[in-house]
């Protein structure tokens, strides 16, 4: 990216088992996962999955948290909770996605429509949980 505008760089999900994080998010989302052999050697402290060509989700373990320094109690934030994080998909993806997910027997909730979002109203939207208890909303504006 040249220009420099603000936009959402990352996001940093505490998991349990950030491999197996990685896999859900793969075969749910169909994100590409990043740096996971790393991860599984021992030399990066985290594995990640590209969202768009712009944005990750840092896959980071519980046991990271111990070592956060950048402010007072950062060390104290595993676990503490997100309200949820929100993916835009085309209709098509979304559609492909609540299938996924209803195969593999993941909960999902009902549709919502209407609701407001970055874009504007997005026509429709859903929620579902990841294996560590992250909520996911998808939606689609077209």
């Amino acid at each position: 990216m040249t220009d420099n505008t603000t936009r959402l760089d990352h996001v940093v999900l505490w998991v349990r088992d950030p491999v197996a994080a990685a896999d859900f998010y793969e075969k749910t989302l169909g994100l590409e996962p990043l740096r996971v052999a790393e991860y599984a050697a021992g030399t990066v402290s985290f594995p990640s999955v590209r969202l768009n060509d712009e944005t990750i989700l840092d896959l980071a373990p519980r046991s990271l948290a111990e070592r956060m320094r950048v402010v007072p109690g950062a060390d104290r934030s595993a676990g503490h909770p997100v309200n949820h994080i929100c993916l835009s998909l085309p209709p098509h993806d979304f559609e492909a996605l609540r299938t996924r997910l209803e195969e593999q027997s993941i909960p999902v909730s009902e549709l919502s429509y209407d609701s407001y979002g970055a874009r504007g109203l997005a026509r429709r939207s859903f929620y579902f949980g990841d294996p560590d208890g992250n909520i996911v909303e998808a939606r689609h504006y077209a």
